[in-house]
């Protein structure tokens, strides 16, 4: 499929953009993920509290429909430790919600719970056993046979890597396979003792012919967006290798449209949490930005992004730790590429 590169920035002014709500029920909100219930519904989640890590932080979510957002809920909650990072997706008919919860990220364990009438009622909460945790932070990508990729990652002192985990029965059994890791790339010389280096919270996408690839959020001693692939559904994957996209440690999404145009939302700095950007690449090596979704100062950050059945990218992340802000991008309003 061939496409004519167009390279004018895009203005947010022209789309849709507004608050999940504008009273938050918490000061502090972070890390959301979304998700199309049916044309014309979505929902999203992310967790809030006083701040993050603090005991009192729980799993918010909002469902919007009509063309707006249902006041906050809240939908899941551990006794006396913050949780973290949910995860909303659908697969094998089930609408699932996975998150983590502890009082860090080395200290994890990751709960789920799940839903057969479009997030209306849900299931009690269920623990995973220890190390297994579902989707790290991004959506996992449910395969044509109905298995669940789900891009994982561990954060350990000093290092960091990307695991893959593998399900065949939605969600009953699970394989780990892994690590990914950088290659090439050895922590500097001038990093500190314990400093943090190598690659976490990956996106997983199939591209055509059937091979998958991941894109990885990495550590400040690295710098950019990093790439892996598999040619056999996500068993094995290639080592991780830095593209020419920034970040600034700081979560990252991506999306394949039905053309077969992939979309990043991103951070386009190797400092700080703005601006936030839209990019667009035809093959998932060359990528081009082509819109601003911030450029104030502040923070924005852990974006999440699905396709619409409406046409339409629909958007999440976190706006300067206060609220989640919504975006519909018309995929009319996404540059084509060659």
């Amino acid at each position: 499929m061939k496409f004519i590169l167009w390279m004018a920035a895009a203005s947010l002014s022209a789309q849709t953009a507004e608050f999940v709500a504008e009273t938050m029920p918490t000061p502090s909100c972070h890390a959301s993920t979304v998700v199309e219930i049916a044309p014309g519904e979505l929902m999203a989640a992310w967790f809030g509290g006083t701040g993050e890590g603090k005991p009192d932080v729980a799993i918010w979510g909002a469902h919007r429909r009509g063309g707006k957002w249902d006041a906050p809920v809240e939908l899941a909650r551990e006794p006396e430790t913050p949780s973290w990072n949910p995860v909303l997706f659908r697969a094998g008919g089930v609408l699932w919600l996975y998150y983590k919860f502890g009082g860090s990220p080395r200290e994890w364990t990751a709960g789920r719970r799940q839903s057969r009438d479009g997030g209306r009622t849900w299931s009690a909460a269920e623990h995973l056993p220890a190390g297994l945790y579902g989707p790290i932070r991004a959506k996992p990508l449910v395969l044509a046979d109905g298995t669940i990729v789900s891009g994982s990652s561990v954060e350990s002192y000093g290092s960091w890597a990307v695991w893959i985990e593998r399900s065949t029965d939605n969600g009953k059994t699970w394989t780990r396979h892994g690590p990914v890791t950088v290659k090439d790339a050895p922590a500097p010389a001038t990093a500190r003792p314990g400093q943090a280096h190598g690659i976490i919270q990956p996106s997983v996408v199939q591209l055509e012919g059937g091979r998958l690839r991941l894109f990885a959020r990495s550590t400040t001693t690295i710098g950019r967006v990093c790439a892996a692939d598999s040619r056999d559904g996500g068993v094995t994957w290639t080592e991780a290798r830095p593209l020419d996209v920034p970040n600034p440690n700081s979560g990252i999404d991506v999306a394949r449209l039905t053309d077969g145009r992939l979309v990043m939302v991103y951070n386009n700095t190797t400092r700080g949490r703005t601006p936030l950007n839209l990019a667009v690449s035809g093959d998932g090596e060359k990528w081009t930005k082509f819109a601003d979704l911030e450029t104030e100062p502040g923070e924005y950050s852990y974006p999440a992004m699905v396709e619409g059945s409406d046409g339409s990218l629909h958007i999440t992340y976190t706006w300067r730790r206060q609220k989640i802000r919504y975006v519909n991008w018309p995929l009319a309003k996404v540059p084509a590429v060659r």
